[in-house]
């Protein structure tokens, strides 16, 4: 019996998905140029500091337009792109990472992959992550990285289970990982009995107004100047996870 024509039907589906995913790749890198060509643009008429404090992810941070001036006198600067996965983060590492050698790096992303049809499952976007992790370990293995819990946000209540759930995968790899942190500030987001502050978020119940990004800088501040003080006195951090409840 020959079994070519078998074999050929049994590969077609792999050949197809294949192709949409490298599809879907393409796409996904245009559709992000014009943030990449504003850096450069943005590098060349104010270079951001060689070792400094990056801050990465997706449009949670990217409306974060102050965060510069907020994190001062710390080196902080943005090139989070909106819309974007964990998978758009990988895509885009060597365009992220090695360029501005940062000493810390302050990570948001996960939401969107949860959002995605057909979403991602929990584990397979803690993967993603852990991935970048390990990837700014090989690259600048001195390097600090911020992990900055997903949020739970009121327009994805029906995905909440799955949003802690990566959270909690990406909190015992900071705990058990040297010079990771993983800081929660879903706390802030929500009243004295657990729900949302709708106050502090945009109409879409998402995105959020500046009084939520003051908090966001109140706790994260103070944990960027202590990680800061270490890796400037050349301190092995060791394996540290800062949460917020």
């Amino acid at each position: 019996m020959n079994s070519r024509p078998l074999l050929r039907l049994c590969l077609f589906p792999v050949l197809v998905l294949s192709a949409l995913a490298a599809d879907d790749a393409a796409k996904r890198w245009a559709q992000y140029e014009p943030s990449f060509k504003a850096f450069a643009e943005q590098d060349a008429a104010n270079p951001p500091p060689k070792g400094g404090i990056l801050f990465v992810g997706s449009s949670i941070f990217r409306q974060w337009t102050n965060v510069a001036e907020q994190m001062a006198p710390l080196p902080a600067f943005n090139r989070a792109f909106g819309g974007s996965r964990t998978g758009d983060q990988l895509a885009r590492f060597d365009q992220l990472v090695p360029r501005y050698a940062p000493r810390i790096i302050v990570y948001y992303c996960g939401s969107n992959d949860l959002k995605a049809t057909p979403a991602d499952a929990p584990e397979v976007i803690f993967g993603r992550f852990r991935e970048f992790s390990e990837r700014v370990r090989a690259v600048l293995p001195e390097t600090h990285l911020v992990y900055v819990t997903a949020t739970r946000s009121p327009d994805r209540v029906n995905r909440w289970e799955q949003v802690d759930y990566y959270n909690a995968l990406a909190r015992a790899y900071c705990s058990a990982t040297p010079r990771r942190t993983f800081v929660d500030l879903n706390p802030l987001l929500v009243d004295a009995n657990g729900h949302p502050r709708l106050d502090l978020y945009k109409p879409d119940k998402l995105h959020f107004h500046p009084p939520a990004y003051e908090a966001f800088a109140a706790t994260l501040k103070p944990i960027l100047e202590k990680i800061w003080q270490e890796v400037r006195a050349g301190r092995d951090p060791g394996p540290a996870s800062e949460v917020r409840r």
